[in-house]
């Protein structure tokens, strides 16, 4: 128990004492107690197929890295010979992509592949209707924030179609971190979640989420909480605490996509070399299915 001055006593009598009604208040008279509001609601779409089943040869464990640009091939090799990295993050599709694709397409992943990489495909859309990021502009409407999702899944697939991914594989859904005072905010993130999630059950994809763990990783873990569905199958949480691990932390308790579901992004903006080939990447650790 913590220790209280005198004062801190007196303070802490008055405030029971109003709450009690004061001295003579019956039952009758003591004003109701009302609970506060969820943070997120329980929003609940149909999910006729569910997630696409798992295939033990999907799952990974293990170092990834991402990089903005998908690099050169020859760079690809360099690395998967001499680096302790065995998948990589592609920006795969979505307006909002922070850089150019030049070499990305089937023959770049067909290539990578045969040395062994495996994928994380991200993709960059509509962000958080409170988000900041101005090189960001496009904003979910709250309004129609499941529709907005279902409409993303759909470029995603045509996405990984492109790019030579098949059905089975797993699609991030890139929601940058935003300013978590919002509720309403936080509650449109999750519904164009759902939607996206739903659409891409439907078509035969997984799904994967990526945010920050302090909004979109809390909001999602709130929506989990209060029994929504269908969400998505993999978290992709960003952390930057130099922990090579996916134990999770803050709003994501260890009981929430505890099956192998989860991809720690642990350190960003980190130029590293091998094999006499330097790329700036983030530094991610998996444990979760992914493209192959």
């Amino acid at each position: 128990m913590r220790y209280l001055r005198p004062a801190a006593i007196a303070a802490a009598s008055f405030v029971l004492l109003l709450a009690a009604g004061g001295p003579g208040a019956s039952a009758d008279e003591t004003a109701p107690v009302v609970a506060a509001a969820p943070r997120i609601r329980a929003t609940v779409l149909p999910d006729r197929f569910g997630p696409p089943a798992a295939r033990a040869r999907d799952l990974f464990t293990g170092a990834a890295f991402d990089a903005c640009t998908a690099p050169p091939l020859e760079t690809m090799r360099a690395w998967r010979d001499n680096s302790p990295y065995g998948a990589v993050g592609i920006y795969t599709s979505g307006s909002q992509r922070g850089c150019a694709q030049p070499r990305l397409g089937a023959d770049w992943v067909r290539q990578a592949r045969a040395m062994g990489w495996r994928f994380l495909p991200v993709h960059v859309g509509l962000q958080a209707p409170c988000s900041q990021l101005s090189r960001k502009p496009k904003r979910i409407d709250p309004a129609r924030a499941v529709q907005q999702g279902r409409e993303e899944a759909i470029e995603a697939v045509r996405g990984l179609d492109a790019v030579g991914l098949g059905k089975g594989s797993p699609v991030f859904l890139d929601i940058e971190a935003y300013p978590s005072r919002d509720p309403a905010c936080g509650q449109a993130v999750v519904d164009f979640t759902l939607g996206w999630t739903q659409a891409l059950h439907l078509a035969g994809y997984g799904s994967g989420f990526y945010s920050s763990l302090d909004s979109g990783i809390a909001d999602l873990a709130a929506a989990a909480r209060a029994g929504s569905t269908p969400l998505p199958d993999t978290l992709w949480y960003a952390r930057w605490d130099d922990r090579a691990d996916t134990a999770g932390g803050g709003a994501l308790d260890p009981d929430l996509w505890a099956l192998r579901q989860r991809v720690h992004q642990y350190r960003g903006n980190v130029e590293e070399t091998y094999g006499g080939a330097t790329l700036t990447v983030d530094r991610n650790q998996v444990d979760a299915p992914l493209a192959g």
